[in-house]
């Protein structure tokens, strides 16, 4: 969630929960298993940035070396600002109890409503292309509930929740959908959230 942003999508049938919680195999006629469909890695097809907006906690990550003081209770908070920017605050607890926090822009550089940039260096460096870093809404809950977050590369990847503890079944269905899209989810690393931020 650092680094790379911690956004609406009205999911079609093939993103629902009902889909996401399907086996990823079909028995065929004989029994045997028919091979898996894999899924593009590709962003939600809308995204309400003013529904996206305020705290959610992440449930999951790719490990990243600049979080590699964080032990929990990682948050990050949307602000929308009225240049139709995103302020971000991301935070977290540190193994000594105190909070680590950063704070950084989100934008829309292009038309597809669900794939961000964020910057967390100094704003006069906002010109170069390389401090900002890609943010896919990769799904979604029609209600923004819980959201998934990766990354052209799969390099980087996120499950977010608007409550401290996602409902199991969900984050299965969540962490299978980004295995078939193509992210090493063997190297997933589960947050512990006490809800005490």
């Amino acid at each position: 969630m650092f680094r790379t942003l911690s956004l609406l999508f009205v999911l079609s049938a093939s993103l629902a929960l009902p889909a996401l919680a399907n086996d990823v195999t079909t028995p065929a006629a004989d029994g045997a298993a028919l091979p898996e469909t894999r899924l593009p890695n590709t962003s939600v097809p809308a995204l309400d940035l003013q529904r996206y907006a305020g705290k959610w906690y992440e449930q999951a990550s790719l490990p990243m070396f600049f979080t590699r003081a964080c032990v929990g209770d990682t948050t990050a908070q949307y602000t929308p600002q009225a240049d139709g920017t995103m302020a971000v605050r991301n935070r977290c607890r540190t193994a000594n109890g105190s909070h680590q926090q950063a704070d950084a822009v989100a934008r829309r550089p292009g038309q597809n409503p669900a794939e961000l940039e964020v910057r967390f260096a100094p704003r006069w460096l906002s010109w170069l292309p390389m401090v900002w870093g890609d943010y896919w809404v990769i799904a979604l809950d029609p209600d923004y509930q819980w959201a998934m977050v990766g990354t052209p590369g799969r390099d980087y990847l996120w499950i977010l929740s608007r409550a401290p503890q996602l409902e199991e079944q969900t984050y299965a269905a969540l962490v299978e959908r980004a295995r078939r899209m193509g992210y090493p989810v063997d190297k997933l690393h589960k947050t512990p959230q006490t809800g005490n931020d």
